[in-house]
């Protein structure tokens, strides 16, 4: 499916009508230009753009910064800002956070809110990183657990060419169910509405506007092309709702649901301008404001989402030059350590050939008859050709362990009927096979679970295995918390590499083993 090449006219068209007076603008007036991004997660290279008809090659940090740069030089008051997921991969994990704020202070953000990736090392390793930022890392509504004490800073002035924009960031309760519950029980993540209020009446009378950072929502679904999907789009009614719930928010940008806009979603009740790209630095946001100088109230605006065409953006020699600096200080990251014999997809409410091998190489690993992995903890496709380490630990890229522990039948019918909920995308399995009926209402939708042939029953034990994330419980399959004994087997990262080491060309296993009973009638 070919994502509308509108996406390019309507940039052109919103700024065109920016960049043209309306009737009635007066020079007192005063325009503000807003650039964001969210849920960039250390995409610093340009993908191939297979689901698009107007370009070959999309994203990319390096040629991104050029279009910022642009836009610096050619229009008024330019504010960047980001909402949130900086994290993950392998270089943030050897850098422990450190490049992603270096390329940051580089591209010249103004503040950013918090997300929930930037604890994937836990919370003393974020807390220490965010020192490296000269931009304020905002959390209003984030608290040292048991105590009043803010874990971050919870708002912002930040003022040029005469603007005064007052800056809040909330990370949304919902997303702490998206961390390893470990690496953030330190904190207390509070209620968001009444933390954004207090920002708001602290600042309102100071600033011409005031711009919300939010990261709350739905999970996004980890799939490269899911702005071209419809079953994948998530809504942003979260973001809706608070715009609804607070007084005094002019706009609100928000991340975590990768929910592009591809113009501004106005709230009916509060006037708030909402907006979110579709993350993994993809596009950049874009929204210009007038404000009319007597009433300081927005008169006209103009927003969208602009593809990174990698084609026509040469990139920022000095965003290049810096990956190329922290790459070379980790040549193991680069050196070749596998080859895989085709291109191998991740999907996220489907089988995929990414999840069934690595579902696969844990089951193996752990010697289990059971494996489970979490359809969002898949970052990237695997190329065909030769591997490094850098591009298999990109694929999962958290500091995470193998679990080994007994499960039983009913546990797993609980499991699975999470898994087609949706809500967190298609748990990818080993070593049994699944029906399922979407059309069925929730809670009900498992048609059948079978070991080696035969159907499971709920008295039935299997051992199985998942990664440290889903045995604590995380991302709301809470019913692997109650399995009892686990047993630490390695890590993700050891065993998936010491896979692809062994010499054999990878190639996906054969798919099949979770059937979609209603496409199939």
């Amino acid at each position: 499916m070919k994502t509308l090449p509108r996406i390019v006219t309507v940039f052109f068209l919103a700024l065109g009508a920016a960049l043209v007076p309306s009737v009635g603008v007066v020079a007192a007036d005063k325009t503000v230009t807003l650039l964001f991004t969210n849920d960039v997660e250390s995409a610093y290279d340009p993908i191939p753009a297979h689901w698009r008809d107007d370009m070959d090659m999309i994203g990319g940090i390096a040629e991104m910064t050029t279009l910022i740069r642009s836009y610096r030089k050619t229009e008024p008051n330019v504010f960047l800002f980001d909402a949130g997921d900086i994290f993950t991969g392998s270089l943030a994990k050897e850098t422990k956070g450190a490049l992603a704020f270096e390329l940051m202070t580089t591209m010249g953000y103004d503040a950013m809110g918090i997300g929930n990736h930037e604890f994937e090392y836990g919370v003393e390793i974020f807390a220490w990183a965010k020192n490296r930022a000269p931009f304020p890392v905002l959390g209003a509504n984030m608290f040292y657990r048991g105590t009043d004490h803010p874990f971050a800073q919870a708002h912002a002035i930040i003022e040029r060419g005469g603007i005064r924009i007052g800056v809040i960031g909330i990370m949304g309760r919902d997303a702490v169910s998206a961390i390893i519950p470990s690496n953030i029980a330190a904190l207390d993540v509070r209620d968001e509405a009444a933390a954004v209020q207090k920002s708001v009446d602290a600042i309102r009378d100071d600033v011409d506007l005031i711009v919300l950072l939010t990261h709350e929502g739905k999970t996004a679904p980890m799939q490269t092309d899911a702005e071209s999907d419809p079953r994948l789009q998530r809504d942003i009614d979260a973001d809706i709702r608070l715009a609804g719930a607070v007084k005094g928010v002019d706009i609100l940008l928000a991340g975590h649901a990768d929910a592009g806009t591809l113009a501004p979603v106005v709230h009916p009740k509060t006037g708030t301008l909402i907006m979110q790209t579709y993350g993994q630095a993809t596009h950049l946001g874009y929204l210009q404001l007038v404000l009319d100088d007597t009433t300081g109230r927005i008169k006209s605006y103009d927003g969208t989402l602009v593809p990174i065409n990698a084609a026509s953006l040469k990139p920022d020699p000095l965003i290049a030059a810096k990956l190329a600096k922290y790459r070379a200080r980790f040549p193991k990251l680069f050196e070749k350590v596998g080859t895989s014999g085709a291109f191998m997809a991740r999907k996220y409410i489907e089988e995929s050939d990414v999840g069934n091998l690595f579902a696969d190489v844990i089951r193996e690993a752990a010697g289990t008859q059971l494996s489970f992995i979490h359809a969002g903890s898949l970052r990237k496709d695997i190329p065909k050709g030769d591997l490094t380490r850098a591009d298999l630990l990109d694929v999962y890229p958290f500091v995470d362990a193998v679990m080994r522990f007994t499960i039983t039948g009913a546990q797993l019918r609980d499991i699975l009927e999470q898994s087609l909920s949706q809500e967190r995308g298609l748990m990818q399995i080993s070593g049994f096979t699944t029906g399922y009926d979407y059309t069925r209402p929730l809670g009900q939708r498992l048609v059948f679970m079978r070991y080696e042939g035969r159907d499971i029953k709920p008295e039935d034990s299997f051992t199985a295995a998942a990664p440290g994330f889903l045995a604590e419980g995380g991302d709301l399959f809470t019913m692997f918390a109650e399995s009892g004994k686990q047993t630490r087997v390695g890590t993700v990262a050891d065993i998936i590499t010491a896979y692809f080491a062994r010499g054999d060309i990878v190639l996906p296993p054969k798919q099949g083993r979770q059937l979609d009973k209603a496409a199939a009638k």
